[in-house]
């Protein structure tokens, strides 16, 4: 049986730099880790805010990984700099743009800013690539939002079954006809 892989990229132009800890990558990985109870390994980098950098970080993570989900954070706002939802589109083959809208819709829950936020998801093969703003609280907010649905369209897309720890989150799964 092989362990499932999960792709985090944060994008930090200060982070990859080593200005500041990668404190949103590392969110990531704990959040992942009390949501699933399944084997996986996190396949982890940090880049700058780079659009091509990013673009070869997720394919690399994708197609030479194998990693059936990408979790990003970071450079979804209006910055300049900021080019992660255009570096997604470009390598997606489809986009998902319901995580984007249930993400703001639950960040403007917290704060009226969250309309500045760009998040996006797209499919690459057979991966989901999120894109999560870089802040640890808001990553917490916006996963536990969609997460329920992520088992789901990993199984639509015949990746691995992701079994997850239901005291901490319920993914949502159709009812099999018996």
């Amino acid at each position: 049986m092989s362990i499932t892989k999960i792709g985090v990229l944060t994008v930090s132009d200060r982070a990859n730099a080593g200005i500041y800890e990668d404190l949103s990558g590392k969110a990531i990985i704990s959040t992942l880790n009390e949501y699933l109870t399944s084997k996986w390994e996190e396949v982890y980098e940090v880049v700058p805010d780079e659009r091509d950098v990013i673009e070869k970080a997720m394919i690399r993570m994708v197609d030479d990984e194998g990693c059936c989900l990408v979790v990003t954070t970071g450079g979804t706002g209006p910055a300049k700099r900021d080019v992660t939802p255009e570096a997604t589109e470009s390598v997606c083959d489809r986009m998902m743009p319901g995580f984007g809208e249930l993400m703001r819709a639950e960040s403007l829950k917290y704060v009226p800013t969250a309309i500045l936020s760009r998040q996006t998801a797209g499919l690459r093969g057979s991966s989901l690539i999120i894109n999560l703003p870089g802040k640890p609280k808001s990553i917490r907010e916006c996963l536990d939002a969609v997460f329920p649905a992520l088992p789901y369209c990993i199984d639509l897309m015949e990746g691995p079954y992701l079994e997850c720890n239901e005291q901490v989150i319920k993914p949502f799964r159709p009812k099999t006809k018996k």
